[in-house]
């Protein structure tokens, strides 16, 4: 059935439709390829356009944190404005700025572009989100989600470091312009009709609850992304670097970080199984505290058993904790507002994160330092939901 047809028809959610979730899933990893390739991406800066650590922290935080800022922006606007013209939008931007850091390597320049980058892809992931959160089953759509990165990752750990940074650059601008010939498969509903379309739907999806929810309690989840991403950006940023630092084998760490992304396809069946057994919020606790554990491991030394443990560790932990923390969103969630507001959690963190090492490392604290920083992050959004567990308990 046509998207058309399916708009007119109130008992059928035209996010089902395969062609929109396909399209969704590939702008999701399209929009999150610089977030998952950092540590190839971050090596690149420093050995092909002479960065420092401190700066590529800084333009990291830069690139990421446009991706929070389009995400906000897209959570605000996505209620009154056609999904299509968004996701244009976000290509033009991001293609643009892509195609200026081909010709363009001062880092002042660069910093800015790469701000523009990710705010172009922030527009689209965002979109590309909220059309998942407003399927029938978001649940299981950030699963899929979630898989499927465990290719994109392992491929971008492989074949990146291949490739030039002007070469990586334009890898970036066709993965964005293939979305344009199929734009036209995304439905092209506003925030009302979509939740006018659930409540004729009977509330049987799995928003029909958000009533039920205070408030606080989702704006509470999105903090504890924010916190948890404020972890996984300084440590996907730096692991590779820091590695490098301390004398371990190059090419061993870039065969973990390939094939530790395979093993977070592990990690996302596991943590659907553990959901199912027992909720998402118990499998979550135990989650951040295993994961402060294994990036605080690294303060203790570097090598390459450690790094191995650590980076194979923490691509498992990784995907259990977004599966937990996008599930829960996407319950709480009837429109796809909150859940276009995810990436926009993330990206604030993956600013943070970075920045904040780098400050670390300005101050010549070491990478110790930044990795007691990472642990000290995770236990605290385990703090937040654990008194979001004991709450709801009672």
């Amino acid at each position: 059935m046509s998207i058309t047809v399916a708009k007119l028809d109130s008992s059928i959610n035209p996010f089902d439709s395969w062609q929109s979730l396909a399209l969704s899933l590939y702008m999701t990893l399209a929009g999150y390829a610089v977030l998952v390739g950092v540590p190839v991406i971050s090596s690149a800066w420093v050995n092909l356009l002479g960065f420092s650590e401190v700066q590529v922290g800084r333009v990291a935080g830069a690139d990421l944190g446009g991706l929070s800022v389009g995400a906000v922006a897209t959570s605000l606007i996505i209620s009154h404005i056609s999904r299509r013209q968004l996701i244009l939008i976000g290509i033009l931007i991001a293609v643009l700025s892509n195609a200026a850091c081909i010709s363009i390597t001062s880092y002042e320049y660069v910093l800015w572009l790469r701000f523009l980058a990710g705010f172009g892809s922030g527009l689209i992931t965002a979109t590309a989100v909220s059309c998942l959160g407003a399927c029938s089953k978001p649940a299981l759509a950030f699963n899929a989600m979630l898989f499927a990165f465990a290719f994109s990752q392992a491929a971008e750990m492989h074949f990146l470091p291949m490739l030039s940074m002007q070469n990586i650059y334009l890898t970036f601008i066709i993965c964005f312009l293939v979305i344009i010939p199929f734009v036209h498969v995304i439905p092209d509903l506003k925030g009302k009709e979509i939740m006018k379309l659930r409540v004729n739907q009977g509330n049987k999806l799995l928003g029909s609850n958000d009533n039920s929810v205070p408030k606080y309690v989702i704006w509470l989840c999105l903090l504890a992304i924010v916190i948890t991403y404020v972890n996984i950006g300084a440590y996907w940023t730096y692991i590779e670097l820091a590695a490098a630092k301390d004398d371990t084998d190059p090419e061993w760490v870039g065969k973990v970080l390939t094939w530790s992304s395979l093993f977070s396809l592990i990690g996302c069946l596991f943590a659907t199984f553990l959901s199912n057994r027992f909720g998402l919020l118990r499998p979550l606790l135990v989650t951040l505290i295993c994961q402060a554990s294994i990036v605080g491991l690294l303060a203790l030394g570097i090598t390459n058993v450690t790094v191995l443990i650590s980076v194979f560790s923490f691509n498992f932990l990784w995907i259990f904790i977004d599966v937990y923390q996008m599930s829960t969103i996407a319950n709480f969630d009837k429109i796809g507002k909150y859940s276009s507001l995810m990436p926009g959690a993330q990206g604030l963190g993956q600013i943070i994160g970075p920045n904040l090492s780098a400050s670390i490392l300005g101050y010549q604290l070491g990478y110790s330092a930044v990795f007691v920083m990472c642990a000290i992050a995770s236990c605290v959004a385990f703090c937040i939901y654990a008194s979001l567990y004991f709450r709801f308990k009672r």
